[in-house]
């Protein structure tokens, strides 16, 4: 079969002598309708953070059940699934609880499929056990398979903040791409709050509008906090949600911020915060978290089939994989990059 295989660093290839694996256990063999391109990918591509392994990549995955082994009672052939991210032990307390990103034996594991093990940009993935499937339903695969992360990390982001985003509040999210342009439909759905989005283009900064931003900043600006001031007032943002966590705009949402509000860094951009006493309000958290629960992706499903959120999609072929990559390190990708095998 024909997949998308991280071999090290910098080295992606597509290749066409795969065989199809055959399920045993509780595992779930898929054939794939759709895996997304995520910003996550360029980590393990470029930075190597992954290394010592060969593996198919892609970690945003839906289609349809192919074949099931012997032990698993809760799906057929022909069944509409999501797969479900971060792959933890499933027997911790977390894991109890659905958290399975959030694994005790995390530090112990592969970080799950497209991260570390095969993925999803293949004709067919295995999946280790059904619990990690999730129902779509009606939803097109292609369009349900970014939901996995592009929408379910904003929304498990977002719903840390929700008792403080009132109707009298303002929440700014940095960063339209991917994730961020997600996040603005789904605080527009379940908050009233005022939002503000910035970006550091005029296209990205129109689309925000689009989605649902009241206001807009160039995030470039060297006056982007004064402007966001100047629209919430002395109160300030009661959460600022950083979907590129690079040092400068870590900077600006701590500027931002107001008393006892929440600064969450989502983005994987490297950047850094020398702490100190007064340099953010007091009572502010700032907290990196990381995808979010299955029993959350389930709420994420839910959103989509009411046709609440949508992600802006961009289809490819399995072919074109390395392109779309190129895109992506460039900007030149509106939303998400769907491969479609």
């Amino acid at each position: 079969m024909k997949a998308v295989r991280y071999f090290g660093h910098k080295d992606v290839r597509v290749v066409n002598d795969l065989e199809k694996p055959t399920p045993t256990g509780d595992e779930v063999l898929l054939k794939i309708g759709g895996a997304g391109v995520c910003h996550s990918d360029l980590h393990i591509i470029d930075e190597g953070i992954v290394s010592g392994t060969v593996f198919t990549l892609g970690h945003e995955n839906a289609g349809w059940v192919e074949e099931v082994g012997p032990a698993v009672k809760d799906y057929k052939k022909g069944d509409a699934v999501l797969v479900y991210g971060p792959w933890g032990c499933g027997h911790c307390k977390p894991c109890q609880q659905s958290k399975e990103n959030y694994c005790d034996h995390q530090s112990e594991m592969a970080f799950g499929g497209g991260l570390g093990l095969n993925g999803g940009m293949a004709d067919y993935m295995l999946v280790p056990s059904s619990r990690l499937l999730v129902p779509i339903h009606d939803l097109d695969p292609v369009i349900a398979a970014p939901l996995t992360d592009a929408a379910l990390t904003p929304y498990s982001a977002i719903k840390r903040s929700l008792p403080k985003l009132m109707p009298d509040e303002f929440v700014v999210v940095i960063g339209v791409g991917g994730l961020g342009h997600v996040a603005l439909q789904i605080l527009r759905e379940m908050t009233g709050s005022t939002i503000i989005a910035c970006d550091i283009t005029q296209e990205r900064l129109d689309f925000a509008k689009e989605l649902g931003a009241s206001y807009t900043v160039n995030s470039k600006d060297s006056d982007a906090a004064e402007q966001i001031q100047k629209i919430t007032g002395i109160q300030k943002a009661k959460a600022v949600i950083d979907f590129v966590g690079a040092t400068s705009t870590i900077e600006l949402g701590t500027k931002i911020v107001g008393l006892d509000g929440d600064l969450t860094i989502v983005g994987l951009g490297g950047g850094h915060y020398e702490y100190n006493m007064m340099g953010m309000p007091f009572g502010v958290s700032m907290t990196n978290p990381y995808w979010g629960s299955r029993a959350e992706l389930i709420e994420v499903v839910g959103l989509a089939r009411q046709q609440k959120i949508h992600i802006e999609v961009e289809r490819y072929k399995l072919d074109e994989a390395v392109a779309v990559y190129d895109k992506l390190r460039n900007g030149q990708i509106k939303g998400r990059a769907v491969l479609i095998p």
